[in-house]
């Protein structure tokens, strides 16, 4: 018997424990009981990003962003249907580089939209510049 995936709650930060063979079927939150997947990319804010890095078992993708960037907006279209083709494998969310500027600066976001992949609370690979819902999933894929 596998242990439990910890799997961070996008609507109240909840960490639930859910058993890997249920990950897929639509668990929900034990606190909210709202779906902990909705094939949606999680808009967070620095403390929300620091909840998922540190507590999800799932592989996080992180797409840094502006809305002011036109390459950020073309790809946004884009990180929605890759959110839906790994969920529940992967969490997808999105950081606003405007609001959370020192994340950004953490991170040393230097162009973008960038995305980072996360495991176990480390950065594991990034990738610069607007990407397709195919070339999302195949490159989280690769490196997850």
């Amino acid at each position: 018997m596998s242990d439990p995936l910890h799997i961070v709650c996008p609507h109240c930060t909840t960490t639930n424990r859910v058993p890997v063979a249920r990950a897929g079927s639509a668990p929900k939150c034990g606190k909210c009981h709202k779906a902990l997947f909705d094939g949606h990319p999680v808009e967070l804010d620095e403390a929300g990003f620091e909840r998922h890095i540190a507590a999800n078992d799932l592989p996080v993708v992180v797409d840094f962003w502006a809305p002011w960037c036109g390459p950020c907006r073309s790809m946004a279209p884009e990180f929605e249907k890759a959110a839906g083709m790994l969920e529940p494998a992967a969490r997808l969310v999105k950081v606003n580089t405007e609001v959370a500027q020192n994340l950004a600066q953490r991170f040393n976001i230097r162009s973008i939209p960038t995305m980072t992949l996360f495991r176990g609370g480390r950065e594991i690979a990034r990738q610069s510049g607007a990407m397709g819902a195919t070339a999302i999933a195949n490159w989280v894929r690769a490196n997850a």
